[in-house]
C-alpha cells in the first residue's frame, strides 16, 4: 500500500466539502473527509488548522478494502465495503 501524499499544500481546498461520520454525534471527535476528484483528503475534525492528509483515490479504495476485509470490523462499525 501507498504512503498519503505529502504535498497536501499543493491541493486546493477552498471548494472541499468536508464530510463526518453522522455516527460522531456532533462532536469533535472524528476525521473529516473531502473528496477531490483525483485525491480522498482527510483531516482531524479537531484540529482543522493542521494540514490534512491527502490519498490518492486508488490508495483510499485499497485501504477501505483492506479494512472491510479485517474480520467484523465494518459490521461493528456500520460501514460500507467499497464497490
Amino acid at each position: 500500500m501507498s504512503t498519503p501524499n505529502a504535498l497536501s499544500h499543493d491541493i486546493d481546498l477552498s471548494h472541499a466539502c468536508w464530510r463526518k461520520s453522522s455516527y460522531s454525534g456532533g462532536a469533535n471527535d472524528c476525521v473529516e473527509i473531502a473528496d477531490l476528484g483525483p485525491y480522498v483528503v482527510v483531516r482531524d475534525s479537531k484540529n482543522k488548522h493542521m494540514p490534512p492528509l491527502v490519498f490518492d483515490r486508488s490508495v483510499m479504495a485499497e485501504f477501505l478494502a483492506a479494512v472491510a476485509a479485517s474480520s467484523d470490523c465494518c459490521t461493528a462499525l456500520r460501514c460500507r465495503r467499497p464497490r
